[in-house]
């Protein structure tokens, strides 16, 4: 599998805290690289990195083959890199297919054009509307934002990640306050994105996590503790005493 995202000894310091020390990873085309550990361990700030909202202060990221360190937010999505926020950030005013609109319309060389209408844009609008299908949205994409429910809000957030048509994927807790229902159909949407992109997914429900990922990081202090599949991290004894519990005698 292609690897589509790596990084080398990767740092943050936020004066003399080194929230992110010395993380190297990688994440694959077709394949869910989870990020765990407990809170506090520099998870966002890593994501933060990875999509440009933070500059490192050491080390090296590649995405796609081109390294990356230090380029503005809006350049790194145009490579592209699609992320959600632990909280939703979309318009609540606009309906979930203009959201997707906006979305998809921010990949066009020049988006500051006012004066062609936006619906005759083809192309955007068919990456609007198959982002809302593939993310279950379809048959809401004319209510507004602000009437849909925790669940949906989630859902259209990744739709309009979707929209922007990215090859990686940066989900930041997308099950964060969601109910059992809700939050399986976030586990089978991940799932299935998951096997036509490289994902790296923050995320603290550990039931999701060993269902989805193929390989596992854990942060402890914003350091790297351990790395490997679900079945090697499960039986990790540094990890069972630092962030999943004793292991069942």
């Amino acid at each position: 599998m292609e690897t589509a995202l790596r990084t080398d000894a990767l740092k943050k310091m936020f004066g003399g805290l080194a929230a992110v020390n010395g993380v190297s990873l990688e994440c694959r085309v077709g394949s869910v690289h989870a990020v765990i550990g407990p809170n506090g361990a520099g998870k966002t700030t890593l994501i933060n990195l990875l999509s440009g909202d933070l500059a490192p202060s050491a080390g090296r990221i590649e995405i796609l083959g081109r390294q990356v360190s230090g380029l503005p937010p809006h350049r790194i999505a145009q490579l592209g890199v699609g992320r959600s926020y632990q909280r939703t950030n979309i318009f609540m005013g606009f309906s979930a297919f203009e959201n997707c609109r906006l979305a998809a319309q921010s990949r066009l060389p020049s988006s500051m054009r006012f004066i062609r209408s936006a619906s005759s844009y083809r192309e955007i609008n068919q990456a609007a509307e198959g982002a809302l299908e593939v993310c279950g949205l379809e048959t809401r994409r004319d209510v507004a934002a602000a009437a849909l429910s925790h669940g949906e809000r989630r859902q259209l957030e990744v739709a309009m990640t979707l929209a922007t048509s990215p090859k990686v994927l940066l989900f930041d807790e997308p099950l964060a306050g969601m109910g059992a229902e809700e939050a399986e159909r976030m586990v089978e949407l991940l799932r299935k994105l998951g096997a036509a992109h490289a994902m790296l997914l923050v995320e603290h429900d550990m039931d999701a996590v060993f269902a989805i990922a193929a390989t596992l990081t854990v942060m402890v202090d914003g350091r790297v503790l351990a790395s490997g599949t679900p079945a090697q991290i499960r039986a990790n004894a540094q990890v069972q005493e630092a962030y999943l519990g004793a292991a069942d005698d």
